[in-house]
């Protein structure tokens, strides 16, 4: 049986609750460590890649959870 944790993490549920939770943790710091660097971008450096201010916390998540 899977649990809530595992099915949140997108683990298979051989899987640990402390692996779940770390793989989870790993996540965010993607997801916040992808907002720093896009937000450090000038205006200019984001509209050079094609991006605005905006679109900087949905790449993030993308990023970071495949979402």
């Amino acid at each position: 049986m899977e649990t809530t944790l595992n099915r949140a993490a997108g683990l298979a549920s051989t899987a640990s609750p402390f692996e779940a939770l770390r793989t989870r943790y790993r996540q965010y710091q993607t997801y916040r460590q992808t907002i720093r660097e896009l937000s450090s971008l000038s205006d200019r450096g984001l509209a050079d890649l094609g991006l605005n201010r905006s679109m900087i916390k949905g790449l993030a998540r993308e990023a970071a959870y495949g979402a």
